[in-house]
C-alpha cells in the first residue's frame, strides 16, 4: 500500500502563486509515477499533469502548460506542484495520485492510490 498527504492549499489572488506538496509513504519503490488532478465544484476530476519518479518526465494539461511546474525529491518521496499565474478557474480540491504502471495516465482509472486532497481557492 502506498499513502499520500497533500499539503499547501490556501486562498490567494489572481496572479499569485501556490505550492502543493504531495509525500508519499508505504510501498513508493511499487509505484512508476506521480499525478496531480483538480475536482472544481460540480466539476469532473481534471489531468493537471504528472511526473515519472525516475528521470523526472513530466506532462502536463494544456490549460496550465506554461504556469505550473511538477518536480520531485526522490530522498523525501515528494512531488511537488509549483502553480504561477493562477486564475479564479484554478481554484478546485487538488488530489496527488501515485500510478504502479509504466507510461503517464492522465485518466482517473490510470491511478491507484490517492491523496484526500487539499484546496485552492483564487480571488479574483
Amino acid at each position: 500500500q502506498v499513502q499520500l498527504v497533500e499539503s499547501g492549499g490556501g486562498l490567494v489572488q489572481a496572479g499569485g502563486s501556490l505550492s502543493l506538496s504531495c509525500v508519499a509513504s508505504g510501498r513508493t519503490s511499487s509505484t512508476y509515477s506521480v499525478g496531480w488532478f483538480r475536482q472544481a465544484p460540480g466539476k469532473d476530476r481534471e489531468f493537471v499533469g504528472a511526473i515519472i519518479w525516475s528521470g523526472g518526465i513530466t506532462s502536463y494539461a494544456d490549460s496550465v502548460k506554461g504556469r505550473f511546474t511538477i518536480s520531485r525529491d526522490n530522498a523525501k518521496s515528494t512531488v511537488y506542484l509549483q502553480m504561477n499565474s493562477l486564475k479564479p478557474e484554478d481554484t478546485a480540491i487538488y488530489y496527488c495520485a501515485a500510478r504502479r504502471y509504466l507510461g503517464i495516465a492522465t485518466n482517473i482509472g490510470g491511478y491507484d492510490y490517492w491523496g484526500q486532497g487539499t484546496q485552492v481557492t483564487v480571488s479574483s
